[in-house]
């Protein structure tokens, strides 16, 4: 049973397609129908006509991406799609083999069928080095190093990475990705450094520790801020509000959880009565751990309510306003901003 890393889109776009439709999707929707294509050979071949514009080694590298989607991937291999617009990682089954449907809308014509049975796995159940695999600049990948099959299907029942309890996985030997058309996939940068930035803090911001960094991020978008001491806060964390006294709007309700699952629509819906207890126009839900799907579902609808803020949210907010940050924060999450060069597309 292997594992695969197929994505959904260089920024998400599919990843709410392939979710509600059980699929995994590639784009290359101008490749025709891929089980036509007997060979890789072949496939490099319509790969450079379809993209005259691509240069030899794009070609080399998409044509061996577009051929393990279509003709590598075996029914009951384990699918792994890192989401892009949140901070979590689905897991499924592979269901079906290859289809071409050409009704589909642009993007995502090419699919496999997955049953999805973990839609909302939060990225810290993952052991850092499979985050540096599913990191990579590639949209269907292979991922088998450091025993990366039986630790995912260990996470795919239900459990976390055994390296990260002290398990290990018995008699097994460390693997590397065998050679293959796609070659050694470049790593994205960011998203390295934004699981580092993440892992520190967790462990540095957990408890009421996060609503601290949350009320300093707050402060740094100009709010005037409440933050409630620890137990009980009447089911508000923070109270935030503009002006000179905090009385002009928009004021916020804000709720954070930083417990180790991810949240479900119960919590959503006890904000929204929060919220007009104190008189609050809008909400804003911070939960390290992320949210069930449920509640991206219904957050859809109450985009001029409430806002949605995982860790990966988190940290955006905080490289963005790290500067205004105070000197204590910026002591406990000591960042230096640099520059590197983009990994050719």
């Amino acid at each position: 049973m292997a594992v695969w890393m197929v994505r959904a889109g260089r920024n998400g776009e599919r990843e709410d397609f392939a979710i509600e439709n059980n699929v995994a999707v590639i784009g290359w929707n101008t490749m025709p129908d891929l089980s036509k294509v007997k060979s890789r050979e072949e496939m490099k071949a319509l790969q450079a006509e379809k993209y005259p514009q691509q240069k030899e080694k794009a070609v080399f590298n998409y044509a061996g991406q577009v051929w393990s989607f279509a003709h590598r991937i075996e029914v009951g291999d384990i699918i792994v799609l890192p989401f892009k617009t949140r901070s979590a990682i689905a897991l499924g089954k592979c269901t079906g083999k290859y289809e071409y449907v050409p009704e589909n809308p642009d993007e995502a014509k090419h699919v496999r069928k997955v049953k999805w049975i973990r839609v909302d796995v939060p990225r810290d159940e993952f052991g850092q080095d499979l985050l540096y695999t599913l990191g990579a600049f590639m949209t269907v990948c292979r991922v088998q190093r450091n025993n990366a099959e039986d630790r995912i299907a260990a996470i795919l029942k239900g459990g976390r990475d055994p390296h990260l309890t002290g398990g290990s996985i018995s008699g097994k030997k460390p693997l590397e990705d065998e050679p293959s058309d796609e070659g050694e996939p470049p790593l994205d940068l960011e998203r390295y450094a934004s699981d580092q930035i993440r892992a520190v803090i967790g462990a540095k911001f957990s408890g009421h520790a996060l609503s601290r960094l949350v009320t300093s991020l707050l402060k740094a978008q100009g709010y005037q801020t409440f933050m409630a001491p620890p137990g009980a806060d009447g089911g508000s964390d923070i109270l935030a509000g503009r002006g000179p006294m905090g009385f002009d709007l928009p004021r916020l309700c804000v709720q954070v959880k930083s417990g180790a699952t991810p949240v479900d629509v119960s919590i959503l819906r006890e904000l929204q009565g929060v919220m007009k207890n104190f008189g609050a126009e809008q909400g804003l839900l911070v939960s390290w751990s992320g949210f069930k799907e449920s509640v991206y579902r219904e957050a859809k609808t109450l985009f001029f309510e409430l806002r949605l803020w995982d860790s990966d949210r988190l940290v955006q907010s905080l490289l963005e306003h790290y500067d205004q940050l105070p000197d204590e924060i910026q002591a406990e999450l000591p960042l230096k901003r640099i520059w590197t060069l983009v990994p050719e597309e």
